[in-house]
Parts: structure tokens; C-alpha cells; sequence
């Protein structure tokens, strides 16, 4: 096979790289897509539209942060398991120490209103920035007539009949692969679109190794081990470790099941967490929410919140910062090694198949539902950014959330307007955008108050 990309890319520029999306990764999973689609994509030209849908395609199908087993996947495509270890730890890193920090100014202040105001603007940006690569990857991925249909009916699927997000997927793909067995010329593959093969140069560059596969599955089979001691090794302490041991198991059956994001197993975290396990109070969870909603990584670092919560009160008589901070790192540790499992054990098997028809028109169907996807998380994130309140509108196998009109906030209102200004009609750069929008956020704060 031919050789890496890791040889015509310096593995120092890709750190970097991966340094910046870490920093730079605000606004949920849409934002973070768009940030990674931007950059390696747009700016570095480091791999193709088609390879980029591909690896995306795979890690859609996957439990727990899509985006951040994406940066995984290309990292390791680029570098190997050195890379896709840097990368996702990177992506990872800065959020995570954040969400530490808060926490400690959380017990020890019990209000961020300050940290709020920092944050105000980011999220005006992210949505611009959401709106820009959702047309751009709309625009490249969207061709013939059955990707835009599948795109529509799988935001419909999402936002209007509440229908689950494996089988918005799954469903999608099965689509793809019958047009591939029975109308073939019709298929979303066909054509050389999105999942199939690209002919490109960057594209020919990122053929990995039979090496680069074995030390994939051998990083897997490790990453799997520590998983595996973590629990058992804390099943058997005594005395006070019931609380670790507590968070270990119940957040490596959530790093299990959380397909779609964070969102669809944020309601029976907090209800465990609170109602079962009597981590934090029902209001806290929302408190942490909203630190992860203002801070760069996956959201489901919300978790990280709630096991530091746990052990700072359980874990010892008094209220403890050290043992929160123990609870926090094993709550992401737990949560986060199963993400490098999947990667490592399937990218490889993903990788040699993308030759086959078959699985190129399922995964190219997919990729036209990702649209879709994203587009209802972009309108999501809107309605929560602009309204304080909405409702769920439920019945007659509908489910949909609406805003209501009345809690409508007009300062995120002007500060999305602005964004957008920046990005679409000036066209500013990326760090131009959201630094000028961070400062701006904080001057509306300061007028708010």
C-alpha cells in the first residue's frame, strides 16, 4: 500500500492543528464539524471532500461524541495511532480543563454570571459559523435528486416527529444500499460523490499501512484493557471508593449508549444523578449544561460536572476539591477511552472498504442525512440561543420544539446578526470572527447588568 500522509505532513504542524480545533471547538457538535471541515478541508487541504464525509459517515454511526472520534479518525489517518491519540486527546484537553475550573469556582463561588458574559458572544459566532458550513457541505454533498430528499426527510425525522437518531441513520443507509442493489444508476454513490473513492492528490496521500492497521488494533485491544482494569480495579476498594466505583460503571454504560450526542441521554443523566445516585441538585444540572454549552470540547463533558459533584461530596466527610477533581478525571477517562476503542478497532475496517459499492452507497446515503442532522442542530442550538423558553409539542406522532415568541432575547438576537455580518458579508477569518464577538458578548454583559 502506499505510504502515509504522516511523511508529507509534519506531525509538528498537525499538532498545532489539532491545538487550535481543541481551543477553538465551541458550539456543540455542529460547530465542532464546521471548525474541522474549515480546517482541514478548506484551509490546510490536508484531505478531500469525500474522504472527510467518509470518516464523518463512520463516526455517525458510533456511540458517544461524534466529533471528537472524527478528529480521532483523521489524526490516525494522518499519523497513525499517534496521531488519532493526539488529536482526540487534544480536542478533548482544553474543554475539559475548563469544565475543571468552573467547577471549582462553581462550589467555591456559586455563581459564574462573570464567566457567563465571557462567553455570551462565542455563541452568536458558532452560530453563524454553523450556517456557513452547513451550506458549504449542503452545496458540495447534496447532488441529483434522492440526497436533498433523504437530507429533508431526515431533519423532518429529527425535528418534527422526535424519531431516534440511529434510525434517522441507519435508516439512511439502508436506503442508500437498496438504490446500489436495485437501481444502481440512481444510487447516492453513484458518480464518485461523497463515499465513494476520490481520485484526488490529498486523497491518494492518506492510504494507510499494513503497519499503520496493526498498531491500530493493538492500540484498540489496550485502550479496551485500561477500560476494563479501571472498573474492576475500582469494584474492589473499600470504604469510600463505592462513590468511584459508582461513577466508573454508570459512565462507561452512558460512553456505551450515547448514540446522537450528548442530548439523548442528558435527561436520564441527570435523573440518575440526582434522584438515584443524589450527586447534585436538580438545578445543578442545568448549571453544568451550561458550562459545557460556553466551553470548547464535546458536550458530554457535562458528565465531567456531575461526577465532580459527586465525589466532592461523597467521597469523604467534608466537601473535598481533591476528591471532586478524582471524580471529574475518572468521570472523563471512563467516558472518552471507550471513543478510541471504537476508532482504532473499526477505522481500519472502514478504510479498506471503501472500494465496496455496496457500503460506498450506504455510507453516502448517510452522508446525505448528516445534513439534515446538522441542520437540526443548528436550529436547536438557534432556539436556544435566542428564546429563554421553548415548548414541546407533542401528539399525533408529532414532537417538535418551538420557541415561544414572547422570551425572545434581543441582545443574542443583535450579537447573531453581527456574526453573521462578519462571517457572510465581510468575510472575516475564522479567529478575526470570534475574537471580535467575545468582546463583544462581554460588553453586552456589562450593559445587561
Amino acid at each position: 500500500m502506499a505510504e502515509s500522509a504522516g511523511r508529507t505532513i509534519p506531525f509538528s504542524d498537525a499538532l498545532a492543528v489539532w491545538w487550535r480545533i481543541g481551543l477553538l471547538s465551541f458550539g456543540g457538535p455542529a460547530g465542532q464539524i464546521a471548525l474541522m471541515h474549515r480546517v482541514l478541508v478548506e484551509e490546510k487541504k490536508w484531505l478531500d471532500e469525500n474522504r472527510f464525509l467518509h470518516a464523518l459517515n463512520y463516526c455517525m454511526l458510533l456511540p458517544g461524541p461524534e466529533a471528537q472520534q472524527l478528529a480521532t479518525y483523521i489524526g490516525w489517518l494522518l499519523h497513525g495511532v499517534k496521531g488519532g491519540l493526539v488529536a482526540g486527546l487534544l480536542f478533548i484537553l482544553p474543554g475539559a480543563l475548563a469544565i475543571l475550573a468552573l467547577s471549582w469556582l462553581y462550589v467555591l463561588l456559586g455563581d459564574l454570571t462573570i464567566v457567563d458574559g465571557l462567553f455570551f458572544g462565542l455563541k452568536a459566532a458558532v452560530l453563524a459559523l454553523v450556517v456557513q458550513a452547513l451550506i458549504r457541505i449542503a452545496a458540495r454533498t447534496l447532488k441529483g435528486r434522492l440526497k436533498p430528499l433523504l437530507a429533508v426527510l431526515a431533519f423532518c425525522a429529527l425535528f418534527i416527529l422526535g424519531l431516534p437518531f440511529p434510525a434517522v441513520v441507519i435508516g439512511a443507509g439502508f436506503i442508500g444500499w437498496l438504490f446500489e442493489k436495485y437501481l444502481p444508476e440512481d444510487a447516492p454513490g453513484h458518480g464518485g460523490t461523497a463515499g465513494t473513492v476520490s481520485d484526488s492528490a490529498s486523497d491518494s496521500l492518506l492510504q494507510v499501512s499494513a503497519a499503520d492497521i496493526g498498531s491500530a488494533r493493538k492500540a484498540a485491544i489496550v485502550c479496551a484493557l485500561l477500560w476494563a482494569l479501571t472498573l474492576g480495579g475500582l469494584m474492589v476498594l473499600p470504604d469510600n471508593g463505592h462513590v468511584f466505583a459508582d461513577i466508573a460503571v454508570f459512565f462507561s454504560k452512558m460512553a456505551v449508549v450515547t448514540f446522537g450526542g450528548a442530548y439523548a441521554v442528558l435527561a436520564y443523566v441527570a435523573q440518575q444523578g440526582v434522584e438515584q445516585y443524589q450527586w447534585l441538585q436538580p438545578g445543578e444540572m442545568l448549571d453544568g449544561l451550561g458550562l459545557a454549552e460556553t466551553t470548547p470540547g464535546p458536550l458530554i463533558l457535562v458528565t465531567q460536572f456531575v461526577g465532580f459533584l459527586g465525589a466532592y461530596r461523597q467521597a469523604g466527610v467534608e466537601p473535598s476539591l481533591l476528591m471532586g477533581t478524582m471524580g471529574a478525571l475518572l468521570t472523563t477517562w471512563v467516558t472518552f477511552l471507550p471513543c478510541f476503542v471504537w476508532i482504532f478497532a473499526g477505522a481500519p475496517y472502514v478504510e479498506s472498504l471503501r472500494d465496496n459499492r455496496a457500503l460506498s452507497a450506504a455510507l453516502s446515503a448517510i452522508t446525505a442525512a448528516v445534513v439534515g442532522v446538522i441542520a437540526n442542530l443548528a436550529l436547536w442550538f438557534a432556539l436556544n440561543l435566542l428564546f429563554s423558553e421553548t415548548r414541546q409539542i407533542t401528539g399525533a406522532g408529532l414532537d417538535i420544539l418551538l420557541p415561544v415568541v414572547s422570551s425572545i432575547q434581543l441582545p443574542a438576537v443583535g450579537l447573531s446578526a453581527l456574526a453573521f455580518v462578519l462571517v457572510f458579508a465581510l468575510k472575516w477569518h475564522l479567529l478575526r470572527v470570534l475574537g471580535t464577538m467575545a468582546l463583544a458578548g462581554v460588553i453586552a454583559q456589562f450593559l445587561l447588568v
